[in-house]
């Protein structure tokens, strides 16, 4: 089986429309993000990573229907492939194995107030 690697913002790009479903276009992903992470982000920026996730074949989209809150212009809506399903489970498999190999009080402590 071919295994695909993501960058970090690629990732959080795919956990964000998988997170908001159907409701999952540019905008409402840019909100997102910002919402999730407080990381601005451009809007180029997320267009960009969904163009390169939907060539990689994690994603996929069609376009909408029009609306009058966008002039009567079309969204294109994105959601996850089952590769981009396979790929984020993945993901969370290495970091959960990771985390529970770290050996207790082996890192630094944190201050709660961050």
């Amino acid at each position: 089986m071919r295994r695909y690697y993501l960058g970090e913002f690629e990732e959080i790009v795919l956990l964000t429309v998988a997170v908001l479903g159907e409701g999952a276009y540019g905008v409402s992903i840019t909100n997102e993000l910002d919402a999730q992470s407080g990381r601005s982000v451009s809007l180029s920026a997320v267009h960009a990573a969904l163009h390169r996730l939907e060539e990689k074949g994690m994603l996929s989209s069609y376009l909408g229907d029009a609306t009058a809150e966008r002039g009567g212009r079309r969204k294109r809506l994105f959601s996850v492939t089952a590769l981009g399903s396979r790929t984020l489970h993945e993901i969370r498999s290495v970091r959960d194995s990771l985390w529970k190999a770290i050996p207790p009080n082996s890192l630094p402590a944190i201050a709660t107030s961050l």
